[in-house]
């Protein structure tokens, strides 16, 4: 080969791994709602804490990523994604068949159901005893999917925010009858409010949280799913799900 060709061939290869190195070592930007939780919440120092913070960074570090946490409103998490503001979402985030259709999904690394928040006076006893009555949910959460398909999509009586300690509110101050969502994060907050209690319905399916990156991303959604299984298996998953449940992920 011509030793100026020869040169200019090694410059390429040489660019060409440095660029892959590159993209490969770049810092991950990961959304995710901080109104959420034990989940993800901002602490007295306003940095951005929980369990689902936890979980990532475990999985960042065990994989050798460099990530940046940024707080998303669950309305926008799905958008920025798909614009490419952040690179993976991790935010109480339910897998359903709907939102497979145009993301991919890690296993589910939280066994999560639907639970009511009512008054503690209230006689409501099931989903279906809220005909009616007036339901506080987070907006394209999988409450409001479920009370969309119960009550109708256009029903007057279903009122969306944009985070769950809006919907608890509203509902402390007498705004609507009942609010309902995700069983960790509405026992999280009932908790703080003596005034209201739990329902958990019995027909609500059983769901998992999953970490979501965009469709076809199969390179990141490989290393997060490896990650996942490794900090399963070597207890700091367990641990984590202790510090902020105080319990084991097996208790019942």
């Amino acid at each position: 080969m011509n030793p100026i060709r020869r040169a200019l061939a090694l410059g390429l290869a040489a660019a060409t791994l440095a660029f892959g190195a590159q993209a490969q070592n770049r810092e991950l930007t990961v959304a995710s709602s901080a109104t959420y939780a034990p989940f993800a919440f901002e602490n007295k120092d306003k940095q951005i804490v929980g369990f689902d913070i936890d979980i990532i960074n475990a999985i960042a570090k065990q994989q050798g990523l460099k990530i940046k946490v940024v707080n998303t409103p669950f309305t926008g998490i799905f958008g920025a994604l798909n614009n490419g503001d952040v690179d993976l979402v991790i935010s109480g985030v339910t897998i359903n068949d709907k939102r497979k259709q145009s993301y991919d999904f890690t296993p589910p690394y939280f066994a999560a159901r639907q639970l009511i928040a009512l008054p503690k006076g209230s006689t409501v006893a099931s989903l279906k005893d809220l005909a009616g009555k007036k339901i506080a949910v987070v907006s394209a959460s999988t409450a409001d999917d479920i009370t969309s398909r119960e009550f109708g999509k256009t029903s007057p009586n279903i009122r969306r925010f944009e985070s769950t300690p809006l919907i608890i509110s509203e509902l402390a101050g007498g705004g609507v009858d009942a609010a309902m969502g995700d069983n960790g994060v509405i026992a999280y907050r009932v908790a703080q409010n003596p005034e209201l209690k739990t329902l958990d319905d019995k027909s609500f399916p059983e769901e998992g949280f999953g970490i979501v990156v965009k469709k076809g991303d199969k390179a990141l959604l490989d290393k997060l799913t490896a990650g996942l299984a490794a900090i399963r298996a070597d207890g700091s998953y367990a641990a984590i799900y202790k510090k902020w449940f105080n319990k084991d992920p097996n208790a019942r």
